[in-house]
């Protein structure tokens, strides 16, 4: 259940952010990365394609990517975009409307945070860097799960990883942020409150989680009003 901020407020008790399209616009780059290598291999970019990339483990895109025609190995796919994407947002970093806002919300209300992404870990860094200081306590990415989103494995390896940190949490308490399929199911699986934004696909509607049509304005308060929604649906 949410738990009083140190004004009184109510908070959630976690917030573990999924990364691409949700805390950052990076889709516009990897797809151009991606369209980038399969014409280069003089095979077809579809929207069918670029939308079944979308939230998906990197191991499993670079597969899809080598169906289209890319003859790169799937770790030299992997290298290739994450490297072109890397680099762009460094030259500027596309922040999801109000994320940036929230994460500062969230830190200021002494509510620990936690990235939770597909990406791998050369990226996810770059990211963290750019994150208002000490808004996010730890990464669990891509290369550190054997089984990506839309498994559970992601979100259950970063609840042990808060709940060991912060011994009293309370994991009905926690909230997970997401923008994809692959992703509401992995924080889903693990137990999670969860706040659906829909970015690039639109997302369907389910009990299971809470659209919000932006982060914009958004409150840590909101956020503890879906953990104890969810809480007491369960």
């Amino acid at each position: 259940m949410p738990e009083p901020g140190p004004g009184g407020e109510a908070v959630p008790a976690a917030v573990l952010w999924d990364m691409d399209g949700t805390l950052v616009d990076t889709e516009p780059l990897w797809n151009e990365s991606q369209r980038a290598l399969v014409e280069a291999a003089g095979g077809r970019w579809t929207t069918e394609l670029a939308h079944g990339l979308v939230g998906q483990a990197l191991d499993h895109g670079a597969r899809l990517l080598q169906e289209a025609g890319v003859t790169l190995s799937v770790g030299e796919i992997i290298e290739h975009t994450m490297s072109d994407v890397v680099n762009g947002v460094r030259r500027s970093v596309p922040w999801r409307p109000g994320a940036r806002e929230l994460l500062t919300s969230l830190r200021d209300a002494a509510v620990p945070c936690a990235l939770v992404t597909m990406s791998h870990a050369p990226l996810a860094a770059v990211v963290a860097e750019s994150v208002p200081t000490g808004s996010l306590e730890f990464l669990v990415t891509g290369d550190m799960v054997l089984r990506g989103k839309p498994d559970p494995e992601p979100y259950v390896t970063a609840l042990d990883v808060m709940a060991r940190r912060h011994e009293s949490l309370d994991r009905s308490g926690c909230v997970a942020v997401e923008d994809s399929m692959p992703g509401l199911l992995s924080a889903t699986g693990a137990g999670l409150a969860v706040v659906a934004v829909p970015h690039v696909l639109a997302l369907p509607d389910d009990p299971r989680w809470e659209k919000w049509t932006t982060l914009a304005g958004r409150t840590p308060r909101d956020l503890a009003t879906v953990a104890a929604r969810m809480s007491a649906a369960s």
